[in-house]
């Protein structure tokens, strides 16, 4: 049962990535000097199509997670730095 509901936090951590990439406008992944747009939705679907396809608890299952992640903890505030304008 507990690890049922690390693999559906898992799923929902990359679906989350996933769809705030798409929602993304293109030109703020270079302005932010990430990577493009297509490759962060190529990484990010792969997450979500490998959390929902294997065991999270597994090697790729724990490397969809941490992508996931590094997206949700890098590269998302930076994207929305970008969009907001930075104050300095």
């Amino acid at each position: 049962m507990l690890a049922n509901g690390i693999e559906l936090g898992a799923l929902a951590v990359a679906v989350w990535a996933f769809v705030d990439a798409v929602t993304r406008p293109t030109p703020l992944y270079t302005a932010a000097d990430k990577l493009t747009k297509p490759a962060w939705l190529g990484i990010a679907g792969g997450a979500v199509a490998v959390s929902f396809l294997t065991d999270t608890l597994g090697l790729f299952g724990l490397v969809a997670l941490v992508a996931s992640i590094v997206y949700l903890v890098d590269v998302r505030p930076a994207l929305q730095q970008v969009q907001r304008g930075n104050p300095w």
